[in-house]
């Protein structure tokens, strides 16, 4: 079954509205994730959820699930029932990219002996002031390097004596699953906007009515 990710990709008025939002829409996420000028790690979070609100706007809620169980760690969301995983990743760079969260060495190794790609990917680089992109990579593609590279270029285990935060893709599979001829994207300039954001004020509006 065709994944219908990519009717984001053709849709010529969302691409332009993707081009032109998702920077302000991150950036409302980093504000909103800040304290003392410091980003927090729930920042993911809530880019997670404006990816997620972007599939609710194009397909529908009723057509995206997002009560996802636990159990499925790399499913952030179904669109039409199929699993789709969100990433996003700082910088020029395709190192970092999680594949699991986990502090425990034991389990990284598990993860890396039993895992095999699952689900679609949808990939943000973000890039401050420069070029970064909006990326849909799909499961075959995922599934032909992982087959062709084998586990260990694929998948990178965080260095013993460290404080890891989790099991990567590696870079480099990471770079030849976007350069892939069937992955889409869309080439976004971020540049940031005046945003004037109070974290307190929606909740002060609250407690204000009734």
């Amino acid at each position: 079954m065709v994944s219908r990710l990519i009717e984001i990709f053709e849709d010529e008025k969302l691409v332009e509205k993707i081009k032109n939002r998702l920077p302000y829409l991150f950036q409302l996420a980093e504000s909103e994730s800040s304290r003392a000028g410091k980003i927090g790690m729930e920042v993911s979070s809530v880019r997670e959820r404006i990816i997620v609100a972007l599939l609710i706007y194009k397909f529908g809620e009723a057509n995206v699930e997002t009560e996802i169980p636990i159990t499925e760690p790399e499913v952030d969301a179904r669109l039409f029932g199929m699993p789709v995983s969100i990433k996003t990743i700082s910088g020029k760079s395709f190192g970092g990219v999680k594949l699991i969260w986990t502090v425990d060495a034991r389990k990284a190794k598990e993860f890396r002996e039993s895992y095999y790609p699952n689900c679609d990917i949808l990939l943000v680089q973000i890039n401050w002031n420069d070029m970064g992109k909006f990326c849909y990579i799909p499961l075959e593609i995922q599934k032909r390097l992982f087959d062709k590279i084998g586990r260990r270029k694929y998948i990178k285990l965080p260095k013993a004596g460290t404080n890891p935060r989790g099991v990567e893709i590696t870079k480099e599979a990471l770079a030849s699953l976007v350069q892939d001829s069937k992955s889409k994207s869309i080439a976004i300039n971020w540049q940031k906007t005046k945003v004037d954001f109070n974290p307190y004020k929606r909740w002060v509006d609250l407690w204000e009515e009734g």
